[in-house]
């Protein structure tokens, strides 16, 4: 019977990453085919990035943004992960018959209202409408193109032992806001998402210092997949210390509720930064000057023991390792 696709393939955990490497890398290799957050292309002299996601987000509204601005930060973020400075954008729009005009429209201007923070453009688009019943609501792609900065240099392969692992807000936020917006649990709690652009953040960064080794947004799958997926690409080992992890109380009180890690909750609006020890202390008294990095922290460093594993120092003083990302990975944000 042949394999079919379940929604764990599309979690952010290892079915998406067996996705990818069985089925689109063995498909689609080529010199400049990427496992970081956008393609970094060399066209006529100049470095420009490239990258595309697709949103499918339920609900599509949720304290602290929605459907439409996410579409533009998650496109933004990603090109920022390369150090590029984003200068276009392009969108599709799948929409249910019967959804509400002024719904699209709200999102719209909330596309608007993002890209102009962030300073790019929105150039082209497409539209379809499904009938009803072939997709929930609204399903928005956008495609992003940004020019990398003179020096800037980043990527999940180039971490090295020595590095500090900085995080640049507290973890979880938005998939825990995902979660309570779906009201499935009964839990009542003043949690709003991190949705946030944040190519402002990195600048600040690479003018602080363009020694920075690795820069990856902890979309699907939060900063522990992100972790992993470093680990595994640089075949370096990483040692967290639980106890200098920014959490907010209320995420890290509905987690312990609903037995989940922080760790694997979705942020729309943190990174994860590998940078060399003598580089921490300067990134984080610039983040903690920036709107969306007032708590960012250092949780651990880079070793070259434990080569693809994530060790994590307890509050009380003990070590364990923490549990690599599994299939299906809990709220699913998209």
């Amino acid at each position: 019977m042949d394999e079919i696709v379940t929604l764990a393939h599309g979690a952010g955990g290892k079915k998406t990453a067996e996705l990818i490497e069985k089925v689109f890398k063995t498909h689609f290799s080529n010199p400049e085919f990427t496992g970081d957050d956008a393609a970094v292309l060399q066209i006529d002299g100049n470095q420009l990035a490239f990258t595309t996601d697709g949103f499918i987000v339920s609900p599509p509204e949720f304290p602290g943004g929605n459907i439409g601005k996410l579409s533009v930060c998650g496109t933004v973020n990603d090109l920022a992960c390369m150090g590029a400075q984003p200068l276009y954008l392009s969108c599709a729009f799948v929409i249910e018959e019967g959804f509400s005009l002024a719904k699209v429209e709200a999102y719209a201007a909330a596309m608007e209202k993002t890209a102009n923070e962030a300073g790019v453009r929105i150039v082209a688009g497409d539209t379809k409408v499904a009938g009803k019943g072939q997709v929930d609501n609204l399903f928005i792609t956008t495609t992003g193109i940004g020019r990398v900065m003179q020096g800037c240099h980043t990527s999940g392969t180039f971490a090295r032992p020595g590095d500090a692992v900085i995080v640049t807000g507290d973890v979880g936020r938005h998939g825990c806001t995902i979660l309570l917006a779906r009201d499935t649990y009964g839990i009542k709690a003043d949690v709003t998402s991190d949705c946030a652009p944040l190519w402002g953040t990195v600048k600040t960064m690479f003018d602080t210092t363009k020694n920075i080794h690795v820069i990856r947004d902890a979309t699907r799958g939060g900063v522990g997949t992100v972790l992993y997926e470093i680990a595994e690409q640089s075949n370096i080992g990483i040692r967290l210390d639980a106890a200098a992890i920014p959490i907010d109380k209320a995420v890290s009180g509905v987690c312990g509720m609903l037995g989940l890690e922080p760790l694997y909750l979705a942020c729309e609006g943190r990174l994860v930064v590998f940078a060399p020890k003598e580089e921490a202390a300067a990134l984080l008294e610039t983040l903690h000057k920036g709107t969306y990095s007032k708590n960012a922290a250092i949780i651990g460093e880079v070793t070259a023991e434990l080569a693809g594993r994530v060790i994590m120092k307890t509050e009380i003083g003990t070590e364990t390792m923490l549990p690599p990302p599994g299939g299906e990975l809990l709220p699913r944000i998209c």
